[in-house]
């Protein structure tokens, strides 16, 4: 179950521009599947006997073979104006039933062991189950994605998936042999089972904040994602496999600790030019108030005979949580909220249960936080415009004034570009795009009349300030909040001296639609918070943009990453097409707003070497081995 996330993740990721809200996403599907499978589960325990829910169970087993192997549809999306709809449609024909059966296995074989072993303790499965999730989760970035191509990964899951079937109709097959696990009584208190519901949702919120958090400072990979679900996973076996690891009394102390250390995070996470502070401090303080939230809720587990029912709201508390984060928290906040709104949640249970405050004065102090939240947050936000899409939080901000005032476009905390206020400075070439950069000395070179420039990402059209009268520029960009404010909050395009026109959606899905566009040059520069979208540099990506080249046309690659080296993959695509790479760096100049950046420039000129290590394909990809 937790092998095929990071797997079908990366498998849609270029889909959607390698965003991260793809990785919240997926995990809202598993979360509801993983609901959907402890629903059935409880319901067949309490509702069949031991030979029809059997039955019923290895036909579906059986039915779910069909769908093998696991193969999503590699078409273009169809609903590009709702990507979190066409991601959930997806996951679900192509890995809902074997997901929803995987899911369905925790509760059923623990309700089985209570069947068939009389006096044993069914919640060390738990703790195996989760353990052996973890196992799979860390193979994943370590063992697999490092030596395994996308085609392989799939293929080998879908086997793994086959076998298990096998186990698990063997398994179903013995527990006909022992007496039905009794109905739940209906004494069971409503405040337990809510009490239940909200510590299941508290981690499962904070987790996946944690993990946007990251996303957008760093990069939307699974090495990344799989850090923060590992500890949330490891804390599970933990307070599941014995009382001894969690204790009260050391957590009173831990806590306070581990929520100062995720504000630091939220607040410090880019002060020292390396990710390694950040990750500290972000999964430090995940573990710790995770362990506080499932240490208090495996005190709280009941007898056998409710279990089913227990891990129901287990579940349930883990789609509330990814509901949270992947779906409300985009429609309510215009900034990355929601993990200071899980962190206060984890307080305030901490009062409740960690502290022994009364539940009215814990309610009291929600209401209050809450009433001061709602009003702190539109009093922070003095930018000029802030706004948040599907792929990210994006911000204006005007600085400075008289002749030096300027206006910034910034994507989490990456800057995407900025424009001079005054008339006599709006057409000067800024940021990553300045005459000293790569992409803004290749155009100077280019001096013939009527050119042809084509730019994955338009940030906010500073590189139009290069077009002369005859010239073509044409922009590509999958996010349509970004076309809108470069053109209503920035006169980049509307001043442009030739033709500017800005096609949506996914740059590298609309160029293998178009016939040759014939560019004298083609600027890649489609930042997804700080690391270009792994799909835009594989071999396959980089046949389409040498299809669109004239003869002698160049490809500029923005690779300014302050945590991946990517320019050796760079250079070894284009030595595998028999191009040159040239890399450009340039500094930091503060009085023409340019900001440092590296660019390869990829055109004709002596003979290259052969690459110096495997190609990147749309099949193949280790981000692990350019970290920093």
């Amino acid at each position: 179950m937790f092998l095929i996330q990071p797997v079908i993740a990366k498998v849609m990721l270029p889909w959607f521009g390698g965003s991260a809200g793809v990785w919240t996403t997926c995990m809202l599907f598993f979360q509801t599947i993983l609901l959907a499978g402890y629903l059935y589960a409880d319901w067949s325990v309490r509702r069949l006997s031991p030979r029809f829910q059997v039955l019923l169970h290895v036909a579906l087993l059986a039915a779910s073979l069909s769908l093998l192997p696991v193969t999503p549809s590699l078409e273009a999306p169809l609903l590009e104006q709702w990507p979190v709809v066409q991601i959930l449609v997806l996951l679900t024909l192509s890995t809902g039933l074997p997901c929803l059966l995987l899911s369905t296995t925790g509760p059923l074989v623990q309700a089985w062991y209570a069947r068939t072993q009389a006096g044993g303790s069914p919640y060390r499965l738990f703790a195996v189950s989760n353990a052996a999730s973890l196992a799979a989760l860390l193979a994943y970035p370590l063992a697999i994605e490092p030596f395994l191509g996308r085609a392989s990964q799939l293929r080998g899951w879908s086997f793994a998936y086959a076998a298990f079937v096998a186990l698990a109709t063997w398994s179903a097959l013995q527990s006909r042999q022992g007496s039905a696990v009794p109905a739940i009584e209906p004494g069971v208190p409503a405040a337990s089972r809510l009490l239940w519901v909200a510590l299941a949702a508290a981690p499962s919120a904070l987790w996946l904040a944690v993990v946007n958090q990251i996303s957008q400072s760093a990069a939307a990979v699974p090495l990344l994602w799989i850090l923060p679900l590992s500890l949330y996973l490891l804390s599970f076996i933990l307070c599941f496999h014995s009382d001894a690891w969690y204790r009260p009394g050391l957590f009173r102390w831990l806590l306070p600790a581990a929520v100062a250390a995720l504000i630091a995070a939220i607040k410090l996470h880019d002060w020292s030019g390396t990710i390694l502070w950040g990750l500290l401090l972000f999964n430090g303080g995940l573990f710790v108030c995770c362990m506080f939230c499932l240490g208090e809720l495996a005190r709280r587990r009941p007898q056998a005979r409710e279990l089913t029912a227990f891990y129901l709201m287990v579940a349930l508390g883990g789609v509330l949580g990814a509901v949270f984060v992947g779906l409300a928290a985009p429609v309510l906040f215009s900034d990355y909220l929601e993990l200071p709104v899980s962190i206060a949640a984890c307080v305030l249970l901490a009062l409740a249960l960690l502290y022994g405050r009364a539940p009215r004065h814990v309610a009291r102090l929600a209401v209050i936080s809450l009433a001061a939240f709602a009003v702190a947050v539109p009093l922070q936000n003095r930018s000029a415009f802030r706004t948040r899409s599907f792929y990210g939080v994006l911000e204006v901000r005007e600085k400075d004034s008289g002749a030096g005032a300027y206006r910034e476009l910034y994507n989490g905390t990456i800057l995407h570009g900025s424009q001079f206020l005054a008339a006599e400075r709006s057409r000067e070439a800024t940021t990553y795009y300045s005459r000293a950069s790569g992409a803004g000395r290749e155009l100077l070179y280019i001096t013939r009349k009527g050119r042809r420039i084509g730019v994955i990402g338009l940030g906010v059209g500073t590189l139009a300030a290069y077009a002369r009268e005859g010239d073509y520029f044409r922009f590509y960009e999958i996010d349509p909040m970004v076309i809108r404010l470069a053109r209503s909050r920035f006169r980049f395009l509307s001043e442009c001296r030739g033709k500017a026109e800005v096609i949506g959606g996914d740059a590298r899905l609309a160029l293998e639609r178009e016939p040759p566009q014939e560019f004298d040059l083609l600027a890649v520069d489609a930042f997804t918070g700080d690391a270009i979208p792994v799909h835009l540099l594989t071999r396959e990506a980089f046949s389409v943009y040498l299809r669109h080249l004239r003869p002698g046309g160049v490809l500029a690659v923005h690779v300014s990453s302050k945590y991946f080296d990517l320019v050796p993959v760079v250079r070894d695509l284009a030595a595998a097409s028999g191009l040159e790479a040239e890399v450009v760096h340039n500094s930091t100049d503060s009085y023409r707003q340019a900001a440092a950046s590296t660019w390869v420039i990829v055109k004709g000129g002596r003979a290259p070497g052969p690459p110096s290590r495997r190609l990147w394909t749309d099949d193949y990809t280790n981000l692990l081995a350019l970290l920093k």
